[in-house]
């Protein structure tokens, strides 16, 4: 695998990582801050399914669950041929300090430097909008409503 072809971000919210993970796992708290609908089943084989943007959809299945720490699940987009659903692995860490979490994201599999750069960007827009809500802030309306994306 390319390091080239890795999505990383990390970001501390001054938040516990079990509220963190409650926003990640639930499917009424995730549209808090990213998405118009989600369905997710939280545990290995489980659904991963976001309308992400009302009219752009993530789906995958959770891989890995160990609550209030780590969520890994695969990830792509219906009716994309560039990255379809499952094509590419999502790894989230959270790891607990004393002002709160760092949250530790990295997006394997993405098929080429665009697709990368595409989804840095996209995980850089919800992970604020996280650390928004997880402060007790509401983001407001998401500016990326509506978007297509291309792939």
């Amino acid at each position: 695998m390319q390091e080239a072809l890795v999505v990383r971000r990390e970001t501390h919210i001054p938040a516990p990582p079990a509220a963190l993970f409650a926003l990640l796992t639930d499917p009424e708290k995730i549209l808090r801050w990213m998405g118009t609908e989600a369905q997710l089943e939280p545990q290995p084989g489980g659904l991963y399914l976001v309308n992400v943007t009302g009219a752009r959809v993530a789906r995958g299945y959770f891989r890995e669950v160990v609550p209030v720490h780590r969520l890994a699940y695969s990830f792509g987009w219906e009716e994309s041929e560039e990255v379809p659903p499952g094509s590419s692995l999502v790894e989230i860490d959270l790891i607990e300090q004393p002002d709160g979490t760092l949250l530790r994201l990295t997006h394997t599999g993405l098929p080429n430097a665009e697709q990368c750069a595409g989804h840095a960007e996209g995980w850089a827009h919800y992970l604020g909008r996280l650390g928004e809500v997880a402060a007790g802030r509401d983001p407001g309306p998401d500016p990326k409503y509506g978007h297509t994306g291309r792939g």
